[in-house]
């Protein structure tokens, strides 16, 4: 069972950073960033279930990457404040 959830978190990170990517090649206005936004968003909401329904933290490695997501998360929000008002 763990090693299924640790490949559930791997494919939902992997297809977070990959659809944050496609998308920011693509970048048109701030919607497309906003959209990169809720990805992380949702990305942070699998995580913390995929915690708490194992009850393991992977070696640590899941509360380095919910920090990291949740910079990301707050850094994205920042840019679509900036895109809004420029």
């Amino acid at each position: 069972m763990k090693i299924r959830s640790i490949l559930s978190l791997v494919v939902a990170m992997a297809i977070a950073f990959a659809g944050g990517a496609i998308t920011m090649a693509q970048v048109h206005d701030w919607h497309d960033v906003d959209k990169v936004h809720h990805e992380v968003i949702d990305a942070i909401n699998h995580l913390d279930r995929l915690r708490s329904k194992n009850g393991f933290n992977m070696g640590g490695h899941g509360e380095q990457a919910k920090e990291h997501l949740v910079a990301a998360e707050r850094e994205l929000d920042a840019a679509v404040q900036y895109l809004q008002n420029h």
